[in-house]
This record gives C-alpha cells, sequence and structure tokens, in this order.
C-alpha cells in the first residue's frame, strides 16, 4: 500500500489527472480550459504525464528495441537513460511551458525530486522498470498551497539514484492514493473501456476483474484498470478512463454498468 511522509492535512478537493503520451501530442486550449474550469471549481489539480510516442521516437533513432508485457516497457539499462533524458528534458518542459503560457501555474518534477521513493518491480521480468514504495505528499501539499500545480513525469530512482521506469498510470495511482484524491482521471486515446466494440459508460469492481479474467481487458488497459481498482479498494468513490474529450468510463465500487 503506498505510504506517505505528510503528516499535513491532505487537499481534501484535489484531483489527479494522467495525460498519456499520444494525448500530449494533440493538448490544444480547449482541452486546458477543460483543466481550468476544474480548478475554478475549487479543485487542486496534479497531472502526471507519459510520452510512449517521444520515447519510442528516440529509443528508434538510437537502435534501441523495446518490447511490452502486461502493458509495461521492458525497460534495459540502456533503455533507460533514454526514457530518462525524454521524459525529464523534453516531455515535461513542453507540458510544463504549455501550461503556464495557458494560466495554470506549473512545475515539473519527478521521482529524482524526493517525490517517489522506488525500488525494482521485477529486474529479471521487466529490467529497469521502477515500483513505488512511497510518495512524499508534503511536498505536493507544499506546492498545491501556493498555487501552484505539480506535474510529475514517470521516472523514479532507486536510493542510489539509479533512473527506472514507471508505468504512468501506476504513478497516477500512487499519487491520488498519498493525496487521498477526490478523483482520478486516466486520459488516454480511448474513450474508456471498451469490451465488444462497445464503450461502457460504468463499470464495477466486478465487471473489470471479470473482464481481466475473460482477457477482453489486455495490454496498455491492464496498468490502467489495475491502478483504478487500487484506487477504489481505498475508498475512492470513483475511476474515470476517459477520452480528450473527459469523457468515456467511471469504475465504481458497485452498481450496474451501462
Amino acid at each position: 500500500m503506498t505510504t506517505s511522509k505528510s503528516t499535513q492535512p491532505i487537499a481534501p478537493e484535489c484531483i489527479v489527472i494522467k495525460l498519456g503520451g499520444s494525448m500530449l501530442e494533440r493538448l490544444n486550449e480547449e482541452h486546458i480550459a477543460n483543466f481550468k474550469k476544474l480548478q475554478e471549481q475549487g479543485m487542486d489539480l496534479i497531472f502526471v504525464h507519459g510520452g510512449g510516442p517521444a520515447i519510442n521516437k528516440q529509443l528508434a533513432k538510437n537502435g534501441v528495441t523495446s518490447t511490452t508485457i502486461n502493458g509495461y516497457r521492458v525497460t534495459t539499462e540502456e533503455a533507460v537513460g533514454i526514457v530518462q533524458s525524454t521524459l525529464i528534458g523534453q516531455v515535461n518542459p513542453t507540458l510544463v511551458h504549455q501550461l503556464n503560457k495557458s494560466g495554470i501555474t506549473a512545475i515539473g518534477l519527478s521521482g529524482y525530486d524526493n517525490l517517489l521513493s522506488c525500488t525494482f518491480l521485477d529486474k529479471e521480468t521487466y529490467g529497469f522498470v521502477g515500483e513505488i514504495k512511497e510518495v512524499n505528499s508534503e511536498l505536493i501539499v507544499t506546492l498545491l498551497s501556493n498555487g501552484i500545480t505539480p506535474i510529475i513525469s514517470c521516472i523514479g530512482c532507486t536510493e542510489d539514484g539509479i533512473p527506472l521506469n514507471i508505468n504512468g498510470d501506476t504513478v497516477a495511482g500512487k499519487v491520488a492514493l498519498a493525496m487521498k484524491a477526490k478523483s482520478l482521471l486516466l486520459v488516454t486515446d480511448t474513450s474508456g473501456i471498451k469490451i465488444d466494440g462497445k464503450v461502457h459508460q460504468t463499470a464495477t469492481i466486478s465487471n473489470i476483474n471479470t473482464w481481466i479474467e475473460t482477457a477482453h481487458i489486455y495490454g496498455g488497459m491492464l496498468p490502467k484498470v489495475t491502478a483504478a481498482l487500487d484506487c477504489l479498494a481505498e475508498g475512492m468513490p470513483s475511476v474515470q478512463i476517459v477520452g480528450e474529450n473527459l469523457e468515456g468510463t467511471t469504475i465504481l465500487q458497485q452498481g450496474v454498468f451501462a
């Protein structure tokens, strides 16, 4: 279970928004206006971002191959340096600049900023992929209390400073849990969970477990629903997997799915 270093009160109206790499390439003023509306409603926002397309481009440029297992990128020692430089050096500052330019005061963070305490997830299987043991929520609270929106890239490191690639959905879920967020929005290039060609507007924990068992949910959607189930297990009322218009599937503790 994710723990937090903070003994201070956690912001009660906090929303964690995870932006997938493909979504970042299409991010525009209309999307940002939707985020600003949430702020105007009194919500504190925390962004977590991936960077798959940009990472793939840099890996290919350097002749480094990459595979995935269960939705996680298998990351070699050579690849993790490219992932680190791409996320921290390119993707994160571009997003921070875009948000600041649009009126959302933002600052970039990664696991190297005393934010995420990590270990290897399973080095034999995934290589340099991280598992989050602790989130420094006190740092996030300090930023939010000063009107600064954290923009978190999904790079962590060991105690010795070894870089670790972490799935963005996993980071978003762990941050949401540590911050006791009101909601978690996983924004992706698909408008929710699609089963047999149909996007379901709502789903329950039971539905999700069944769809995993029957292999209707697989690949990149697995980390998303895993993050959702972890948050629901800790008492979050719902998690949303949505498209760029912020509409898609709401996963609930219980209820009837549509």
